[in-house]
């Protein structure tokens, strides 16, 4: 076997186990904090997953502030469980999201030494920046999605009624996967700038592409909104108004990764 063959075998190799790294401290990462939470389960069901349900939340106290007609006076929902192991269930992957999410910084940070290696040298500086912006959007997102969104989702869907004849005993699993899709999902969303810093970096977008295209991102941002939002259209406005700054500031990203890839490219040719 050739020498070159040798060493792309033991880069290969290399990377593997590196992943293999990524992906085992990541995951013992999560289970720590799965742990935390899983001992300290009864606090994190009363005061936070269960709190949007309650008319003192501190969304609806901050509505009934701004008027007297935003004001929650009640939320007629009664939280059940129709399963033999719908509590352990509950316990367990409320949990591991739970974990995920104190994990998440630390993810990023096993992220970039993994992707480290294959940045320029004047790239791996901006290590410190990555780690804090994708922690920071990422919190933004999960706190924006239980602030904002999940209280709007309860509030009106606990409030809808197609007759008074019908109680609303939602099932511990149903109010659970509402919870925990809305937060996960705006956690997700808010990630933007980032997924469009490292396509630009590919060359797969840039900020002409990203600008061409905003009435379409417009078209989708609401769609999104309306996907995850009460059908009513203060909510998705709500929704929709930080998505957009996002998607602004994703093209602003995305000029800055050009105009340095074209300085690099002159400076190469030089």
């Amino acid at each position: 076997m050739a020498d070159s063959d040798v060493q792309k075998e033991m880069g290969i190799i290399d990377h593997l186990n590196d992943l293999r790294k990524f992906l085992f401290h990541s995951a013992v990462a999560v289970a720590v904090g799965a742990v935390i939470i899983a001992l300290n389960i009864q606090f994190v069901y009363e005061k936070i997953i269960l709190a949007p349900k309650n008319p003192d939340f501190i969304t609806y106290r901050l509505f009934c502030k701004i008027s007297e007609a935003l004001c929650i006076k009640e939320i007629p929902i009664n939280i059940i469980n129709r399963s033999m192991s719908g509590q352990f269930s509950a316990h367990i992957w409320t949990s591991i999201i739970f974990g995920l999410i104190i994990a998440f910084p630390y993810i990023i940070y096993e992220l970039w030494k993994f992707i480290k290696p294959a940045l320029y040298d004047n790239e791996k500086k901006y290590g410190l920046m990555f780690i804090f912006v994708s922690s920071f959007l990422f919190i933004l997102g999960i706190l924006f999605g239980y602030f904002v969104i999940t209280p709007l989702s309860v509030n009106f869907l606990g409030n809808y009624f197609v007759t008074t004849e019908i109680k609303n005993n939602i099932d511990l699993s149903s109010y659970n996967s509402l919870v925990r899709t809305t937060v996960l999902a705006n956690g997700i969303v808010f990630e933007l700038p980032i997924i469009i810093y490292f396509l630009a970096k590919m060359g797969l977008v840039d900020d002409h592409f990203l600008k061409q295209n905003r009435k379409y991102a417009l078209i989708l941002i609401l769609l999104l909104a309306a996907v995850i939002t009460p059908p009513d259209i203060v909510s998705q406005i709500i929704v929709a108004i930080p998505l957009l700054i996002l998607y602004e500031f994703s093209i602003y990203v995305a000029k800055i990764v050009g105009k340095k890839y074209s300085s690099d490219l002159t400076v190469k040719n030089d």
